[in-house]
């Protein structure tokens, strides 16, 4: 009789990238994010055997739950949103290992039954584990918890180890240039900067990461990657969803933190940088604050030359063959908001590749489609002869990342219809994910759950990374809160955006391309 398989996460046979036995303790442990990514991120590391054979999961939230209810709460999150179908066995192998403490952010005795419970983990395997503390809360009470790592000995347990504890902070990181910095300053008070992850699950993504690959290993497009051969650039990031019941926090965020600061910003670093001298965190992250360092501060208004910035609000409109309201006329936003649900940006980057390449980035909630891509548009070919006939539809070369929803990219060229005449048309080659590897990819939060708990910090956020991106966004922010509704724009919901969007583009000849 065959012998059955055993599975590597129950048999000490994991398939991990090096990672020693670990911990996860997650912050805010019976919130959305919680139950919709990282507890489905962890079951799917575990069925495929990517954790260390001993592996624990920690909840930690205000709310007194027993262990037997967290792990039902957890099942139950498994069940709904993980990609993978519940094996009964590889759940209550790692049900077995999911615990749950109780206590304030700001109560300093429930970090010390943390740590005692993390000690008796210890004490049962007989080894040390490396604490990863997931920060999924509400920014309010990041201080907090971060300080009381540090009072509690948490922060510093196994220092300079391989199972020294580290720490993964969510978005928003800060607000503006100074709350950033004063996070920073908490963050490194207690830990040292090689155990701080600051997350943006962008760069978890598949196509995010393939950039990297299509740059630096095709030997096609780095010749061509530079300001002799690229016209523009520009990346989106659009929603077709309003801000929903998430009004609270989108008032204090608006769009420009929302999502350029971070999600934009990363794409425009990855997408600009210089090669790296090698593939390892700190070469890449070097490059990325080099691009960033080298993006001309905006302007804001003029008389002379045109603002870099442009702003608006949604209006009602038809989104999905629906009505759908205005952002003020949704509920809890007040009718005198000045919260942009809109932003588009013109950087331009002083360096020897980019001079004189303008990159353009948007955001915005009820646009036409739920998109996110980064397309490079190429210079018209010199003298080209066939642009003397109508016979010869002619689109420019563009090479598009698709990020969200279908992860792949696209090349536009330029084409001769069949037939007995000399014709031209634009075609698509096309490469798709889904199509080429199956649908089944691992979700962002997997690689960087994962890559955290090995200590790879290529795809997280280096502190002078973020201080650097607040100080070209902060003055923005300054100068929008100035002028209240001055200059706030509107576009119809259902839309790709306002008409002040499109006369940003129009002043250096160019249009927005519909993804």
């Amino acid at each position: 009789m065959a012998e059955e398989p055993r599975h590597p996460f129950l048999h000490g046979l994991s398939k991990h990238r090096g990672s020693p036995p670990t911990v996860v303790v997650i912050f805010g442990a019976s919130g959305d994010l919680t139950a919709r990514k990282l507890i489905p991120a962890i079951y799917n590391l575990a069925h495929d055997g990517l954790l260390p054979a001993d592996f624990y999961l920690i909840g930690f939230g205000r709310k007194s739950i027993p262990d037997a209810e967290f792990q039902k709460i957890a099942a139950d999150a498994i069940k709904e949103f993980s990609r993978r179908e519940m094996s009964p066995e590889v759940w209550a192998h790692l049900a077995g290992r999911t615990l749950y403490v109780s206590g304030g952010y700001d109560e300093k005795a429930a970090y010390d039954r943390l740590s005692a419970r993390i000690a008796s983990l210890e004490n049962e395997i007989g080894q040390q584990l490396q604490s990863l503390f997931y920060i999924s809360t509400p920014p309010t009470v990041f201080a907090s918890i971060i300080k009381n790592l540090g009072a509690s000995g948490l922060a510093t347990r196994h220092l300079r180890q391989t199972t020294q504890s580290k720490v993964i902070i969510e978005k928003p990181f800060g607000k503006d240039l100074a709350s950033a910095r004063a996070l920073n300053q908490a963050l490194t008070t207690e830990f040292e900067e090689s155990q701080v992850f600051r997350i943006d699950h962008y760069l978890g993504k598949e196509t995010v990461q393939d950039l990297l690959v299509q740059r630096f290993a095709n030997s096609i497009f780095e010749p061509l990657w530079n300001r002799n051969y690229i016209d523009h650039v520009q990346i989106t990031v659009a929603e077709e969803v309003g801000v929903g019941s998430r009004a609270g926090y989108y008032e204090q965020s608006g769009c420009l933190r929302d999502m350029i600061q971070n999600h934009a910003m990363q794409l425009l670093a990855l997408t600009a940088m210089e090669p790296p001298v090698s593939f390892d965190p700190e070469s890449i992250r070097d490059e990325k604050v080099k691009l960033l360092k080298a993006i001309h501060p905006l302007r804001l208004m003029s008389d002379s030359r045109p603002s870099d910035v442009a702003r608006a609000q949604y209006a009602a409109g038809m989104v999905g063959g629906k009505k759908v309201p205005g952002y003020i006329a949704e509920k809890n936003i007040a009718p005198a908001s000045a919260t942009e649900t809109f932003a588009a940006l013109r950087f331009s980057i002083s360096n020897w590749r980019w001079q004189g390449v303008p990159f353009y980035l948007r955001s915005g909630k009820r646009l036409a489609r739920r998109v996110t891509e980064i397309a490079v548009r190429f210079k018209p070919t010199p003298g080209n002869i066939f642009a003397e006939s109508d016979r010869f539809n002619l689109a420019p070369n563009t090479l598009a990342f698709q990020i969200q929803p279908d992860e792949g990219l696209s090349l536009i060229l330029n084409a001769k219809v069949p037939g007995l005449e000399t014709r031209t048309q634009p075609v698509k080659m096309n490469f798709r994910y889904a199509t080429t590897f199956g649908s089944n990819t691992p979700e962002a939060y997997e690689r960087l759950v994962l890559d955290a708990m090995i200590g790879d910090g290529t795809l997280f956020i280096r502190g002078d990374e973020t201080d650097r991106s607040w100080q070209l966004i902060t003055p923005i922010l300054e100068y929008w809160a100035a002028q209240g509704r001055t200059g706030m724009d509107t576009y119809a919901a259902g839309s790709w955006g306002p008409a002040s969007s499109a006369a940003l583009l129009a002043t250096s000849g160019h249009g927005w391309r519909e993804p």
